[in-house]
C-alpha cells in the first residue's frame, strides 16, 4: 500500500457482478494471458502452489490454478507497461468459491470479484490512467480458506506503454576540484537522459554517463538516476565530494554554552569563537538556527532536548561542536475540542495523491497522525521514522521547516502523532528485549520532533492470540503482554498530556462478538486480538477510531451481518463499541462500553482511498442516528450517544485529492453538532 490501509480481511463484498460475455478485444497487452506458457511473465505467491493446468480450461489447452493457505490468498500478477490518459478493461474468465480481480499503481485501484463455482464467468472492471502513470500491475486471486480457483484467458484491453523505466545507474565516483565536483558513473541501457541529485536535491540533467557540478566550497552527497519515456529510476548509491580544498581551516569550537527555559522557548548562549562570522544552532542533529550572534532563541516543543554550537566563517567549514547543553520543556496537556477530526498525513512515502508539507495541513484536522513510523524487523521493536525522500516527494519540506510545522499546528491546538505501523510496518513485541526497545524509539521519534504522543495502527501479523489466551483482563500471548507494557510506560513517561489512539480493523475488535483468537469458534488466531489491548489501556485511551472500511461482513448486536459502505454499517460498528458486547457471544466475558467522548467513526476520504467509501450524506446520517437518535435506518443502536467524539479518515492526502470534500463537509456538520 500505500493508497489506502489494507486489512487482515480485505474487502469481501466489494466489486461488481460477474460481467457478461463480450466479444473479442481489440487490443491484449498482457503477458502470456492464457497460461499457455506456464506461469511465464505472471509473479505467484510462494505458498499458492501456482500452475498451468491442462483441466479444467476455459480456452486453448492451459489455465491457472492456485490454492489459497493460510493468509496467503494465492495472488498471481504482472506488471504492465501503460500510457498516461488511457481507459483500460481488465476482464478474465474464472472458477472458484470466491475470485477476485484487480488492477493497482498511482491513483489505480480497481477491483471486482465474484462466487461462480463450478462454472466459468467472465469478471470485467476498467480504469483510466492518470498523468504520468507508466505502469500497473494486475492480480487475480482466491480467498483465505476457500479451495483452489482456476482463472483464464486474462485480457487488459487498452494501448501498450512504452516500456519500463530504465535501471539505477551504478558506478557513480566523483572528484572534486577548488569550485567544481566531476562525477561519471556507468551508462545504464535504454537510458535517455540522467537527473543528478546534489544532498538530495536535483540540481542538474545530463544525456551522457557525466557531469560537472560548481557549488560553495563544502563536501556534498551526489546521486543520479536515468530516465526515459516510461519514467525515472530509483536513485543510485550515494559518492561524497569534496569541493574547495584551498579553505582556510575552521574556526575554534565554541565555548561556554549555556540554555534556560521561559515557558515554551528556550533561550541559548555561548562565547565567541576567533575567526567566526556566524553560528550553526543544532538540536540534537538536527540544524534548528544560524545566526551572527552569540545568542539564539528555540521553541521544541514539550520533552528534554540536548544543544550543541558550530561556529563557521565565510568559506561554511563549520567547526568541532561546543560542549553540549541539556534543557526540559514542561508539558502542557491542552484539550481537544468535543468534535475532533482526525487525519492520517502521509509524512514518510508518496503515492499517487501528492504529498502535502505540515505547514499546508489544512486547519480542519484536530488531530494530525503521521504515517508511519516502522520496524527495522518484524521482531526488532527498533521503530524508525523518516521524511519522505526527494526522490519520491520532490515538495518535500526540510527537517526544520517540517518541526517548525508541527510548532505552528501545535500552537493552533493541533495534536501530531506518529502512527506506528500500518500495511509494512508489521510490529511483533514477542520478547522483553522488543518491548524496551520499541519504548526506546518511539521515544525517541516523539523528542526529537517534539510530538504530542503515538497512534498504534498495527495490522496484518502484529498481533494474535495464542492457544487457551481467552481471559480478556489478564492476556498471556507475548505479543499482546508486551504491548501492553510498552504503551503503559510511554504513558508514565509522558504524562497526562500524552495523547494515544488507536486504529484497528474491524477484524481485530468487532469481529469478536463471534470469534476470539484460535480454539472452539476461533477462525484465526488474530481475530479480535486487539480487545485485550484496548480493555488494557482502556483509561489511558484518548481515541479509538476503528477502521469501518476494507472489512468484510461483520455480525452486529443484532446478529445480522452488516456490509461496509452503508449508514448501517456505521452505526451497527459503533453502536458495539459505545454498549460494550459479550465475547464470543458468551455474558460471563464482556468486553465492556468505552466512553462516549473515546470513540470515533474510522472512513476513507476518497472513494480511491479504500474500500468502503460512505458518502458525506450517508456519514452524517449514521452520526445523527447515533448522537441524536434520528435518521436511523434498519439498525436501531441500544442507546443514544451525544457525546461521540468525531470521525478519522485515511488520509489527509487523499482528501485533498478528492477536492477536500470530507473535511470541508464533515467539519461543518461537526460543528454544527456542537
Amino acid at each position: 500500500m500505500r493508497a489506502w490501509k489494507p486489512a487482515a480481511l480485505a474487502a469481501l463484498l466489494l466489486g461488481a457482478l460477474l460481467a457478461p460475455a463480450s466479444p473479442a478485444h481489440a487490443a491484449n497487452i498482457v503477458t502470456n494471458p492464457g497460461f499457455e506458457s506456464g506461469l511465464s511473465g505472471w509473479t505467484c505467491s510462494a505458498t499458492s502452489g501456482a500452475q498451468a493446468v491442462t483441466t479444467p480450461v476455459h480456452g486453448g489447452t492451459r489455465a491457472l490454478q492456485a490454492t489459497p493457505a493460510g493468509s496467503d490468498t494465492a495472488r498471481c500478477q504482472q506488471t504492465l507497461a501503460v500510457q498516461p490518459g488511457q481507459a483500460y478493461t481488465l476482464s478474465a474468465w474464472v472458477r472458484g468459491a470466491y475470485v477476485f480481480l484487480g488492477a493497482t499503481g498511482t491513483g489505480i485501484n480497481a477491483s471486482t470479484w465474484g462466487s461462480p463455482g463450478a462454472a466459468w464467468s467472465q469478471l470485467t472492471t476498467s480504469f483510466t490512467t492518470g498523468t504520468g502513470v507508466n505502469s500497473v500491475t494486475i492480480h487475480v486471486n482466491g480467498w483465505y480458506g476457500q479451495g483452489a480457483y482456476h482463472a483464464d484467458d486474462v485480457v487488459l484491453d487498452g494501448p501498450p506503454g512504452q516500456g519500463q523505466p530504465p535501471a539505477v545507474p551504478t558506478g557513480l565516483t566523483g572528484t572534486g576540484g577548488m569550485n567544481m565536483a566531476r562525477l561519471t558513473w556507468t551508462a545504464v541501457t535504454g537510458a535517455t537522459g540522467y537527473n543528478i541529485f546534489r544532498n538530495g536535491t536535483r540540481v542538474g540533467s545530463a544525456t551522457e554517463a557525466a557531469y560537472t557540478d560548481n557549488p560553495s566550497p563544502g563536501t556534498y552527497s551526489y546521486r543520479v538516476s536515468a530516465t526515459n519515456a516510461a519514467g525515472e529510476s530509483a536513485q543510485s548509491a550515494a559518492v561524497s565530494v569534496t569541493v574547495g580544498n584551498d579553505v582556510p581551516p575552521p574556526p575554534p569550537a565554541p565555548t561556554g554554552l549555556t540554555g534556560t527555559v521561559s515557558g515554551s522557548a528556550v533561550s541559548l548562549s555561548w562565547n565567541a569563537a576567533p575567526t567566526a562570522t556566524g553560528y550553526h544552532l543544532y538540536r540534537g542533529t538536527t540544524r534548528v538556527a544560524t545566526v551572527t550572534g552569540t545568542a539564539a532563541t528555540d521553541s521544541p516543543g514539550p520533552g528534554t532536548h540536548t544543544y550543541h554550537v558550530r561556529a563557521f566563517h565565510t568559506s561554511g567549514v563549520e567547526s568541532a561542536a561546543s560542549n553540549q547543553v541539556s534543557v526540559t520543556v514542561a508539558g502542557n496537556p491542552g484539550t481537544l475540542p468535543k468534535r475532533v477530526m482526525v487525519g492520517y498525513l502521509h509524512a514518510s512515502f508518496a503515492n499517487g495523491s501528492g504529498y502535502i508539507r505540515m505547514a499546508d495541513v489544512p486547519n480542519e484536522w484536530d488531530v494530525i497522525n503521521l504515517a508511519f513510523g516502522e520496524p527495522t524487523s518484524v521482531t526488532s521493536g527498533d521503530i524508525r521514522f523518516r521524511q519522505c525522500p526527494v526522490a519520491e516527494c520532490p515538495n518535500v519540506e526540510s527537517e526544520a521547516d517540517f518541526i517548525a510545522g508541527i510548532r505552528a499546528k501545535q500552537a493552533l491546538g493541533k495534536k501530531v502523532l506518529i502512527s506506528i505501523g500500518g500495511q509494512n510496518g508489521q510490529v511483533q513485541l514477542t520478547t522483553t528485549a522488543a518491548r524496551d526497545a520499541f519504548v526506546s524509539s518511539v521515544s525517541a521519534i516523539i523528542d526529537r520532533y517534539g510530538l504530542d504522543g503515538l497512534d498504534i495502527d498495527f495490522e496484518g501479523h502484529s498481533l494474535y492470540l495464542n492457544a487457551g489466551d481467552t481471559n480478556l483482563s489478564a492476556p498471556t500471548t507475548p505479543v499482546i503482554v508486551n504491548l501492553i507494557a510498552a504503551l503503559r510506560t510511554l504513558k508514565s513517561r509522558y504524562g497526562s498530556r500524552f495523547v494515544l489512539t488507536m486504529a484497528p480493523e474491524t477484524f481485530f475488535v468487532q469481529l469478536g462478538y463471534q470469534f476470539y483468537g484460535p480454539g472452539t469458534g476461533g477462525a484465526d488466531s488474530r481475530s479480535a486480538s486487539y480487545l485485550p489491548v484496548i480493555h488494557a489501556m482502556r483509561n489511558d485511551l484518548t481515541l479509538l477510531h476503528v477502521q469501518d472500511y476494507n472489512s468484510g461482513p461483520i455480525m452486529g448486536l443484532d446478529n445480522q451481518y452488516h456490509t461496509m459502505g452503508t449508514h448501517d454499517f456505521h452505526v451497527a460498528m459503533t453502536d458495539m463499541l459505545l454498549a460494550g458486547f459479550p465475547i464470543r457471544g458468551d455474558v460471563n466475558n464482556v468486553f465492556p462500553a468505552l466512553r462516549q467522548d473515546q470513540v470515533a467513526i474510522g472512513l476513507p476520504a476518497a472513494p480511491w482511498a479504500g474500500n468502503g467509501f460512505t458518502t458525506v450524506a450517508e456519514v452524517q446520517k449514521a452520526f445523527d442516528c447515533l448522537a441524536k437518535g434520528t435518521n436511523c435506518g434498519p439498525y436501531k443502536p441500544r442507546g443514544v450517544y451525544p457525546n461521540l467524539r468525531g470521525l478519522m479518515t485515511w488520509s489527509i492526502n487523499w482528501d485533498k485529492y478528492n477536492g477536500f470534500e470530507f473535511s470541508r463537509s464533515h467539519r461543518a456538520y461537526l460543528n454544527a453538532l456542537g
